[in-house]
């Protein structure tokens, strides 16, 4: 099994940790805009919420707290640990492995500073779910379920059979959707806290599997030449 380097570490801070800085800039920018300048979008898209609210039913009710379940913190790093296990297993590539998990720490440390300093209020209408201590802005079950699935899919590019490399890539990127959608629904968080988190998981993810790809290139290239045999 290849070991990490320190010149891993180095572009991991540079290529990676660097623009996920930037990014979390940018979400807590987007934020204040949302309490300031855009409050006015802010409270037009609480429409959406009342709507949802209004067309409550049973089932729904049901099949919405599951899906919400995908973006559960345990639930993520659970799923988390297991997958980059198997890959770690089956590849001994410690690189590819640490993807998923670099990605979705990422997005975690982004999640937690933006809320606590935008501290944005939930939608006004009745909530489905326990209020987590953490704020709206941005949504934290979409953030991590967005990081984690969008990494799968990124790695299930590697799946040599078309069909399931194929299956693979659609089930994840519903996984997000299908956790935004519910998270609006059961009253949780705001059209725009949702789009705030896909827009970070997402980016964490494809920072992270930049990471990897570049490692690999590096590594790739200093391979000596294979010297040619003497007769």
């Amino acid at each position: 099994m290849d070991r990490i380097h320190r010149q891993d570490g180095v572009d991991l801070l540079t290529r990676t940790v660097a623009p996920g800085v930037a990014l979390g800039g940018v979400i807590i920018g987007l934020g204040f805009a949302l309490m300031g300048p855009l409050v006015g979008l802010s409270h037009a898209e609480e429409s959406v919420n009342k709507d949802l609210a209004a067309d409550r039913n049973g089932s729904w009710d049901t099949i919405t707290a599951i899906w919400s379940q995908i973006g559960n913190t345990i639930g993520v790093i659970a799923v988390c640990i297991v997958v980059a296990s198997l890959i770690l297993w089956r590849t001994r590539d410690l690189r590819l492995a640490l993807v998923a998990p670099i990605a979705i720490a990422m997005q975690g440390l982004i999640f937690l500073i933006a809320a606590k300093v935008v501290d944005r209020d939930r939608p006004e209408v009745n909530k489905l779910d326990a209020s987590p201590p953490t704020a709206s802005y941005p949504s934290g079950h979409v953030g991590a379920s967005t990081g984690l699935y969008v990494a799968f899919a990124l790695l299930a590019a590697r799946i040599e059979r078309p069909w399931l490399r194929w299956t693979t890539v659609i089930v994840c990127l519903a996984m997000p959707l299908l956790v935004g959608f519910s998270r609006l629904y059961r009253g949780m968080h705001h059209v725009t806290d949702v789009t705030a988190g896909v827009l970070n998981g997402a980016i964490c993810a494809l920072l992270a599997y930049a990471w990897y790809r570049h490692c690999s290139t590096r590594r790739a290239t200093r391979k000596p030449l294979a010297r040619p045999s003497r007769r």
